[in-house]
């Protein structure tokens, strides 16, 4: 589970989820442009994308493009998590009760991350992977009020 094998780029994704009103259209642009990046950056290496495991917002935008793409899927999220949709990552993992409980061990988990959004638990983990020494690709796409 941890970001060190060799073969392997693990990319955190990070970002709004329902409730949170957003242009869809614009965080699928968003991802799509970063996974671009991502393949071109790592050529030869798995990437495998690692999320919070449900299938709504952008971690269900995440999860969708990485299956179109053959990518392996990977959720880490706490219990409450399962009170929602779930994609069905190849990997589940669930870390603690309430929501953040799993940020640590999902931040353990990552070679980079890519933000879309601007929610408070994206920001920390983004800034967080940051100050690790690790890439970022993030995108402040706004709140539709």
């Amino acid at each position: 589970m941890t970001a060190n094998n060799e073969s392997e780029f693990r990319v955190g994704v990070v970002g709004y989820c329902p409730p949170t009103k957003f242009d869809r259209q614009k965080a699928v642009d968003m991802i799509e442009e970063a996974f671009d990046q991502i393949e071109k950056n790592n050529p030869g290496k798995e990437i495998v994308i690692v999320s919070g495991l449900t299938d709504v917002g952008v971690l269900g935008i995440a999860y969708t493009s990485a299956i179109l793409r053959g990518w392996k899927t990977v959720g880490i999220a706490c219990k409450r998590a399962e009170e929602h949709p779930l994609f069905p990552v190849a990997e589940k993992i669930i870390v603690g009760d309430n929501w953040g409980e799993e940020s640590p061990t999902f931040l353990d988990s990552i070679d980079m991350i890519v933000r879309v959004g601007v929610g408070q638990q994206s920001i920390a983990e983004a800034e967080e992977t940051k100050r690790r020494g690790k890439p970022a690709i993030e995108f402040d796409l706004p709140v539709i009020t």
